[in-house]
């Protein structure tokens, strides 16, 4: 499997990069960047063959067989539909757009082209998501809900490495969308009843730095999510599984029980990376000629409800 990574010189394209790195039967060919000279740097430093600023070049390329994008959130969509247009398979990291609209596009190409068009769902893939996902699957537990916090302290544009983006994050349609999806998948249900509020737009960013929603599906689950780019501490998103039997508190690939005893995840997994994961499902789904765990068409649910969100606080 002979891939391109865009957006490659990113704090998410140099963790697919180390994913990769660790995939037998996997290697990155191309690496696509905004800016020469650092996209050249990386491609030298791991010994990658091609390197350019175009990604119409890379996929051109009959050594690329598939693509994993890792850049900005507004060019998610259109690119994984340029992508599957080449006759190339697609992992667009997560939102796989920022609208209703091009996300029913994407899923609309896909399902013409017949290519695998994953979304970086990454929690689908975490090991321990995955537990509780066995679990509940088995029978052994049902959530009764599921509290979410989702924190940063992100006032100005800057990546996960604290470099500068060029273009402004979005506690919906991205940070949500991994909360959104999550519940939905762990449910088997979409949220029929929704509610969400938002604080003040910050006057440069043009986004509202702070966020609640609430979820319900049908069998009675519920879902809590507080969002902030605002909050001074330790950053990531920690979600917190109130079951039926025990309480369980996940963060990324690590999981406790209420009472901060760890839960053993060995053999959940072969590995304990979430990115990794993601993208070992990817190319074997491409290898194997099936629909990838979180394709868009799976992922099309949690798009919805997240217009239906929008709505709401566009109504505020």
């Amino acid at each position: 499997m002979r891939l391109c990574v865009a957006g490659a010189a990113g704090a998410f394209g140099q963790k697919h990069l180390d994913a990769v790195a660790n995939i037998e039967g996997a290697e990155v060919v191309s690496v696509v960047g905004t800016r020469p000279d650092v996209i050249k740097k990386v491609a030298e430093d791991r010994g990658i063959p091609h390197y350019c600023t175009d990604l119409a070049e890379a996929l051109a390329r009959d050594d690329v067989d598939g693509v994993l994008l890792a850049t900005p959130t507004s060019m998610h969509a259109a690119q994984a539909i340029q992508c599957l247009e080449a006759g190339k398979h697609v992992m667009v990291e997560i939102p796989m757009a920022d609208n209703i609209e091009d996300a029913r596009k994407l899923v609309e190409v896909q399902k013409r082209t017949g290519l695998v068009a994953m979304s970086g769902q990454t929690r689908r893939f975490n090991p321990s998501h995955q537990w509780i996902h066995n679990k509940i699957a088995a029978g052994e537990l049902k959530i009764q809900q599921m509290d979410v916090q989702t924190y940063f302290f992100r006032r100005t544009n800057t990546n996960a490495k604290g470099e500068a983006r060029s273009w402004t994050d979005h506690l919906l349609w991205h940070h949500a969308c991994h909360t959104v999806d999550l519940f939905q998948y762990q449910t088997g249900e979409k949220a029929t009843k929704v509610s969400a509020l938002q604080g003040p737009i910050h006057p440069d960013l043009g986004i509202a730095m702070d966020m609640s929603i609430g979820m319900k599906v049908p069998s009675g689950a519920i879902c809590t999510l507080s969002l902030s780019f605002n909050n001074e501490g330790p950053f990531g998103t920690f979600f917190r599984y109130i079951c039926d039997k025990g309480t369980y508190i996940a963060r990324y690939d690590d999981l406790v029980d209420g009472f901060e005893n760890p839960i053993d995840l060995s053999g959940v997994a072969v590995s304990n990376n979430g990115i990794e994961l993601q993208d070992r499902e990817f190319i074997a789904a491409v290898k194997e000629g099936r629909e990838p765990n979180s394709s868009v068409a799976q992922v099309l649910p949690a798009m919805e409800t997240l217009e239906e969100l929008e709505q709401l606080l566009n109504a505020e």
